[in-house]
């Protein structure tokens, strides 16, 4: 069987619940519209669900240019409007810097009761996930090997919160891509390394409630890349940017050539 795209999965508010388009436009620094926003504590530092799980109760929307902002809390209650922005702010997450603006308005305070803490708001000054692994990947036999080693019915590809879905792929088929390029609808893209990943994916994804052991199940059957990562999906970076639909079939073609 050919791999097939199954659902794609993007976060207007990083750590949000996850939105599910038909459709993507992904660009060399990903879908715009994903990761556009994110939460600082007052001291600056990035509160994600590594410290506040129940932020995922929360969906968002927004548009490609992050200039309106609507929230959906668990009771019903929608915060919608333009966004103002006041603040430059410049953040450390993970591996990389952010630089953004403090979104004015009162959509931070309705969300300090599910980040435990008084938080502000940033929209990123530019669209797009990241400048490097724009997209990340994951199939459904990944997804049910682990399901069949923790001895579940199913593992909710949400948990690992990829870019990417696809149905009808062998386990952990994506790793034999690194190092090639794919098609995928309209894009090219550049499979580039294994996903390391962390504890957000032991949290049940409606909730942000730790549930499953999923990385020592990981280590457990697929060990630690150089003694140190868990690693499940892959990350991609974008050669040819272009529309990616539900159902687009992939293609995998030539090696990357290695730089010198």
């Amino acid at each position: 069987m050919v791999p097939t795209v199954a659902r794609f999965s993007i976060a207007p508010v990083k750590s949000l619940a996850l939105e599910h388009p038909g459709e993507v436009f992904l660009t060399e620094s990903g879908v715009a519209e994903d990761r556009r926003f994110y939460l600082i504590a007052e001291n600056g530092r990035l509160v994600d669900r590594l410290i506040a799980g129940r932020l995922v109760q929360v969906r968002a929307h927004t548009d490609p240019d992050g200039g309106t902002l609507r929230l959906t809390f668990p009771d019903g209650r929608v915060i919608e409007d333009e966004v103002r922005t006041g603040t430059p702010v410049v953040t450390k997450m993970y591996a990389r810097t952010v630089h953004g603006e403090v979104v004015e308005g009162k959509w931070a305070e309705a969300l300090e009761p599910f980040a435990g803490r008084s938080v502000r708001l940033v929209r990123t000054s530019v669209g797009g996930t990241r400048e490097h692994h724009p997209a990340t990947i994951v199939g459904d036999g990944s997804l049910d090997l682990l399901a069949s080693h923790l001895g579940t019915g199913r593992v909710d590809a949400r948990r690992f919160r990829m870019l990417i879905e696809l149905e009808g792929a062998e386990p952990h088929v994506e790793d034999t891509w690194i190092g090639r390029r794919i098609e995928l609808g309209e894009a090219v893209l550049h499979i580039s390394k294994p996903v390391p990943r962390c504890a957000i994916t032991t949290q049940d994804p409606d909730t942000g409630e730790r549930d499953l052991d999923t990385l020592r199940t990981i280590i457990s059957y697929r060990g630690l890349r150089d003694g140190e990562h868990i690693d499940f999906g892959v990350w991609a970076e974008v050669e040819r940017p272009g529309s990616i639909r539900l159902g687009d079939r992939v293609a995998v073609r030539d090696a990357v050539a290695p730089t010198a």
